[in-house]
């Protein structure tokens, strides 16, 4: 009789949720469009997405064509200015980067881990800026609390108050700060990616 009351009350509760229209959403749903819900007790963290390299005269003309309008490259170069996110557990760069792009709706695709050698994600583009859509030494990077981690934003785990800035470079890195090309190994990836246009390219031409 109990379990009957109790299979009853549930089957009321779905209902009236279902009527006033509620989403459930799973929790990886909820973390994506609830990206800035900061509390006391939230650890967090900040982002940034910039591309004022191409700002610059010299890199505006290798720029595409079609690409040289604020609606990709904003007048002050900031596609998101620095954003306080609430951090969650085992967060990495790229999980924070797919939460932003995801809530401010910023076009971004990115390669996965399974799809190159190095196995970890590659950012291809955010706001329709790709990887050589300025020449072939440019592309998107990151950097945490000012440094560039030489490894990939989906193997870069978070800390409470780790500042991430996405950045595009012009010049792999030597115009957005990293004199020492630690982002060499997105060079190699970039590399990695360019082969795939290639082998895509003429799979289709024959």
């Amino acid at each position: 009789m109990k379990k009957n009351i109790l299979l009853i009350g549930i089957i009321v509760m779905l209902v009236l949720i279902l009527a006033k229209g509620v989403r459930i959403q799973s929790v990886e749903e909820y973390y994506l469009t609830h990206t800035e819900d900061i509390t006391e007790d939230s650890e967090t963290v900040t982002v940034s997405i910039r591309c004022d390299t191409l700002l610059k005269e010299e890199n505006w003309k290798k720029l595409d064509k079609q690409l040289r309008s604020d609606k990709y490259v904003p007048s002050d170069g900031m596609i998101l200015g620095e954003t306080a996110c609430a951090l969650r557990k085992g967060d990495t760069a790229f999980d924070l980067l797919k939460r932003v792009c995801r809530y401010h709706e910023i076009q971004m695709e990115y390669q996965g881990p399974d799809t190159n050698v190095y196995s970890t994600v590659f950012i291809k583009g955010i706001n329709y800026l790709y990887d050589f859509s300025c020449g072939e030494l440019s592309g998107w990077m990151y950097k945490v609390n000012g440094e560039f981690p030489g490894k990939g934003c989906s193997s870069y785990k978070l800390h409470d108050g780790d500042r991430v800035e996405w950045v595009y470079t012009c010049d792999l890195g030597k115009d957005v700060g990293d004199q020492y090309l630690k982002g060499k190994n997105q060079k190699e990836n970039k590399e990695e990616v360019e082969k795939d246009r290639k082998t895509e390219a003429g799979g289709k031409e024959s």
